[in-house]
């Protein structure tokens, strides 16, 4: 039985989450104390904050990882934000006998296109912030815009067009907060145009997200039949996994002419293939008035390449959602080129060797891959390569304090458990004098300010 007392997991989300479950599951009759630090005062990360408001399956999941927060042997300290500004992870060290960092991808990929900055063209990522109710998120996006482009062909792609053309009805009952559900649904109706840059069996996109597109009321999705034809696994799809040839089959059963005047007129959903975005174009305002995109084609061997072929996409918005990076942390070593802290199976390496008592699992891990399960044998891995150093671990010498008094020096004001309590009840109070079930909190200054009361 390890000695192994005090650790702290940075990161509120389903990374972090089962990483402390693994640590719990590995030695359960043990005195191990485990503190999940999360920079903002509301835990569970990106099943709060990214998952879409109208996906109540998915979110639910946050019932499961609040069993493991309310765990005897966890404390939550929110608003304590690690890194640059924050807490140092060499500070965090003399703390705690071990750290695992569970911080996920914070930013996305860039396109590397002209007109990438024009006014109009954004980042998916920020969008999800914005009408999830993230504390950081920005706005002033521009809602009116009659035709949109969402660049990528992933679930991500597939949450924003959903979004932009779901009724304010249908959202009522989600947690969305009340200002973009007012700014979408004052909207007018939009054709999004969701763009890949290779063919439909290469999409990313689960079929359950997918075939969501075609049951919106009043939307009608619509693929193109000579972009199908393109893909060499349309007519032959027995090589495919069989979630591609599920993909397939809803796609072809959206297939319409080519010729503008057979698609259908109101709210449309576009899906479109083998177009690489190569310039986004602007109007003489500065604003995105189209996107230019060169045709492409396969090159036999699972990758495409451009025919020299251009079409422009009209479009006053466009959302790039090809895939998140991870973002350096203060103290800790950092690959660019991954956007991952260097690591083997879980254990941070500082110049190449592994550096005592500091661990990563989830997205800066291994990179922004795989689906919110995936996290749980990532978290799994990790945990092992911990407690296989368990004995080492509990040799160090840690600070006598209580962690929690010297994370609340120098102005920080963390927010426990109860305070996350008492902002979750405040969010249910709003919903219920705005007529719904829930809503999120807009008013972060007040909301903190209480929940540090409770503190």
């Amino acid at each position: 039985m390890s000695t192994l007392q005090r650790v702290a997991v940075v990161g509120s989300g389903p990374s972090g989450v089962y990483t402390v479950q693994a640590l719990l599951d590995q030695d359960p009759t043990s005195t191990l104390a485990v503190d999940v630090l999360d920079r903002l005062p509301c835990p569970y990360g990106l099943v709060r904050y990214g998952v879409a408001p109208d996906h109540e399956k998915i979110k639910s999941l946050q019932n499961n990882l609040r069993r493991v927060l309310e765990d005897s042997r966890v404390r939550f300290i929110g608003n304590v934000p690690v890194g640059e500004g924050g807490v140092a992870p060499e500070e965090l060290r003399r703390l705690y006998h071990a750290v695992v960092y569970c911080v996920g991808a914070a930013t996305d990929r860039r396109l590397g296109i002209p007109g990438e900055d024009l006014d109009g063209s954004c980042s998916a990522t920020d969008f999800v912030s914005w009408y999830s109710g993230h504390p950081d998120a920005r706005d002033g996006f521009p809602l009116t815009a009659r035709s949109v482009v969402v660049i990528g062909v992933g679930n991500v792609a597939v949450d924003v067009a959903r979004m932009l053309v779901r009724g304010a009805a249908e959202l009522h009952t989600t947690d969305m907060p009340q200002a973009p559900l007012d700014a979408l649904a004052a909207g007018p109706a939009r054709t999004v145009h969701m763009v890949g840059r290779r063919g439909p069996s290469q999409a990313k996109f689960t079929t359950k997200e997918l075939r969501e597109l075609g049951t919106l009321p009043g939307v009608r999705t619509t693929t193109h039949a000579s972009e199908l034809a393109r893909d060499p696994a349309v007519g032959d799809p027995g090589d495919l996994p069989a979630a591609a040839r599920r993909n397939l089959a809803v796609l072809e059963s959206w297939s319409r002419p080519d010729d503008p005047a057979a698609l259908p007129t109101g709210p449309r959903i576009d899906l479109r293939f083998f177009l690489r975005p190569v310039e986004v174009l602007g109007t003489a305002g500065g604003s995105v008035r189209a996107v230019r995109f060169e045709r492409t084609a396969p090159d036999g061997h699972g990758g495409v390449t451009g025919t020299g072929e251009f079409e422009d996409i009209e479009a006053q918005w466009v959302l790039r959602s090809v895939g998140y990076r991870g973002v350096p942390l203060a103290g800790l070593p950092f690959d660019a080129a991954s956007g991952t802290v260097p690591n083997a199976g879980g254990r941070v390496l500082r110049d190449g060797a592994p550096s005592p008592g500091e661990y990563v699992a989830g997205w800066i891990k291994r990179g922004p891959t795989g689906v919110i399960g995936t996290n749980r044998p990532c978290a799994k891995e990790t945990v092992t390569a911990l407690m296989a150093d368990a004995e080492a671990l509990a040799a160090r010498p840690v600070a006598g304090e209580d962690p929690l008094v010297r994370l609340s020096a120098e102005g920080r004001h963390p927010v426990p458990w109860s305070g996350w309590l008492d902002i979750e009840a405040a969010e249910a109070r709003l919903g219920s004098s705005l007529a719904r079930t829930t809503a999120k909190i807009p008013d972060w200054d007040g909301l903190l300010k209480a929940a540090r009361q409770s503190t």
